[in-house]
């Protein structure tokens, strides 16, 4: 995994007057690997991401993405990247639209990037999108709010992959469901990955769940990058006190 996929070179977040929340945090993503960013509630995790995705833009620092500097990409240029990036969201259900059926809400990616034409051929890649999570097509015609937590995560992963992206960001993706089901929708990403070789940036607070799902691991505190490794060397002989607070903070789980 010597291909560097993702890379931030540099980052820092300022708001308002000069109070920053990242510092010049740096790190590489492999091709086909998934990082692990972990760290307590306002560490900087989630504003990381969303830099890396340019959802938001830094006040200092580089991003690049297979070699191209995403933050010197015009509109048009960030329009055809979206098609690669996307993201999970940790809450299941805020990230759905309830008074959209769950048709409406797969199809959504396709009506944007104007691809699959004719009503025939979007029916089958709806089926075949719910087929990949565990989902069936009877889901197609239902409102979020009948879903569980669990089925909604399902539904969620199966929009973000409908455009076949490279690279995803998992956003604390399991942290609202309880921890059979969680299991279940982690071991549903780790399949997705082998099967499409996605690259992923896997946001967490839980050391279990970073060691079982990540390749490697990066731990974030108060804004700042304080380890950097192997998932094993980390959780198994970590550095610094903070990474061994978070390790004994989170218990271990059966997945």
């Amino acid at each position: 995994m010597a291909d560097v996929f993702v890379e931030a070179r540099g980052l820092v977040k300022e708001y308002g007057a000069g109070v920053r929340v990242v510092h010049d945090v740096s790190f590489t993503i492999h091709r086909g690997e998934t990082l692990g960013l972990v760290g307590e509630s306002g560490s900087g995790k989630s504003t990381v991401a969303r830099m890396l995705l340019r959802l938001i833009e830094p006040t200092a620092g580089e991003v690049s993405y297979d070699g191209r500097d995403l933050l010197a990409m015009s509109s048009s240029e960030m329009r055809a990247m979206r098609r690669k990036m996307q993201v999970v969201f940790q809450d299941p259900f805020a990230a759905l639209n309830p008074r959209m059926r769950v048709r409406e809400i797969l199809a959504e990616p396709f009506a944007i990037h104007q691809e699959v034409r004719g009503k025939r051929t979007l029916q089958a890649k709806l089926t075949e999108m719910l087929g990949e999570v565990g989902l069936d097509n009877s889901a197609l015609e239902r409102y979020p709010h009948e879903f569980s937590g669990g089925q909604r995560q399902r539904i969620n992963i199966a929009r973000a992959l409908a455009l076949r992206p490279e690279f995803v960001v998992l956003d604390e993706p399991v942290s609202a469901l309880d921890v059979s089901v969680g299991a279940q929708v982690v071991n549903l990403l780790r399949d997705l990955q082998q099967r499409y070789g996605l690259t992923y940036l896997f946001i967490s607070h839980s050391m279990p769940l970073v060691r079982y799902l990540c390749d490697r691991v990066a731990v974030m505190q108060k804004g700042r990058l304080v380890e950097l490794g192997g998932c094993k060397q980390v959780c198994d002989a970590p550095q610094e006190t903070y990474t061994r607070e978070l390790i004994a903070a989170t218990p271990e789980m059966r997945l």
